[in-house]
């Protein structure tokens, strides 16, 4: 990762702010909780259930589960990406 990206995890989808302090020294399992937490209210701001998201966003349901209940993790790029693509759609009136 770049040190931008490891100095700080915040962005603004749909006028939420999600962030983390600084991620040098963070635990891996907290760092999970908050990338979960973050690609849920992603989600969420939808309105979708998993599902519907999962086939909206051509990712496998059971990956999208597994990011989500944080059994794994969600690379940062991936969450930024949906969150804007989530931004863009709501904006364009699609969803």
């Amino acid at each position: 990762m770049k040190k931008k990206e490891l100095k700080d995890l915040e962005f603004i989808a749909n006028g939420v702010l999600i962030e983390n302090e600084s991620n040098e020294g963070m635990e891996s399992d907290r760092r999970k909780r908050l990338l979960a937490a973050s690609f849920v209210a992603v989600r969420n701001m939808t309105g979708m259930n998993r599902k519907e998201f999962a086939e909206w966003l051509a990712i496998p349901y059971r990956t999208m589960q597994d990011w989500e209940l944080g059994t794994s993790q969600v690379p940062e790029y991936v969450l930024r990406l949906v969150a804007y693509k989530v931004l863009m759609e709501k904006e364009r009136g699609n969803l």
